[in-house]
């Protein structure tokens, strides 16, 4: 058997079944900062600014986003890859949790339709994001919308040169539980831009949530919505 691209979709795939135990400890335990300082509630706010009454967390892991929107009392179907995340997402209540792959989504397994399909850290990946973010349209009721919280390209890019790639992972500032970090592809916010245009959507809005100590972009958030034909 071959060994995995250590720069890779599947590599990320590997790396998430090894660390679902950490994680979920992680976030149960509030122990993310910017999370906990910013990104939560920067993401609950974006998606309720929709109104919906549906929604896809893509990418849930342990399920948090899908409890704070059912609380909210939106309908939510939380999807991942990882068995052990979704077990402990359906564990937890809070909404559907389905086990499937970006490109078994892409390929319409979920047979769903919602009003907000959201992405929250959860797009990392190269060729499977890609597929994704382009069926993303065909899932959602009329006024939908899509929405998208990555690590802001500018505070995230380090000294390498700025430009879309894969990038090393790093656990830093995480517990010793976590071991073989998950690689990422790094995108400018052209080419995040790029993306949702050629995937039949249009950029409604740019969010750059501020870290309230070091004033700086905690992360990018992106709000899109299907071109109207």
């Amino acid at each position: 058997m071959s060994a995995i691209d250590p720069l890779s979709d599947d590599k990320i795939i590997e790396s998430w079944n090894r660390n679902a135990a950490p994680w979920t400890d992680a976030v149960r335990e509030s122990r993310i900062e910017t999370r906990k300082l910013v990104t939560n509630r920067a993401i609950v706010d974006a998606v309720m600014s929709r109104s919906p009454g549906s929604a896809l967390d893509i990418g849930c892991g342990e399920g948090w986003l899908a409890r704070e929107l059912a609380g909210r009392g939106v309908n939510v179907t939380g999807v991942d890859v990882v068995p052990e995340l979704i077990d402990r997402a359906a564990g937890a209540g809070g909404g559907t949790f389905v086990v499937a792959s970006y490109e078994e989504i892409a390929a319409g397994k979920l047979q769903t339709k919602v009003d907000v399909a959201v992405a929250n850290f959860a797009l990392i990946g190269k060729e499977s994001v890609d597929g994704l973010v382009a069926s993303v349209p065909s899932m959602l009721n009329e006024g939908g919308a899509f929405i998208v919280q990555t690590l802001h390209p500018v505070s995230a890019g380090g000294d390498e040169p700025y430009r879309s790639g894969w990038r090393k992972g790093s656990w830093a500032g995480f517990s010793d539980d976590f071991t073989d970090p998950a690689p990422w592809y790094f995108r400018t916010i052209e080419s995040w831009v790029a993306l949702i245009n050629e995937s039949g959507m249009q950029l409604l809005e740019l969010r750059e949530p501020l870290h309230p100590e070091s004033g700086k972009p905690a992360s990018l958030i992106l709000i899109a919505e299907p071109l109207r034909r």
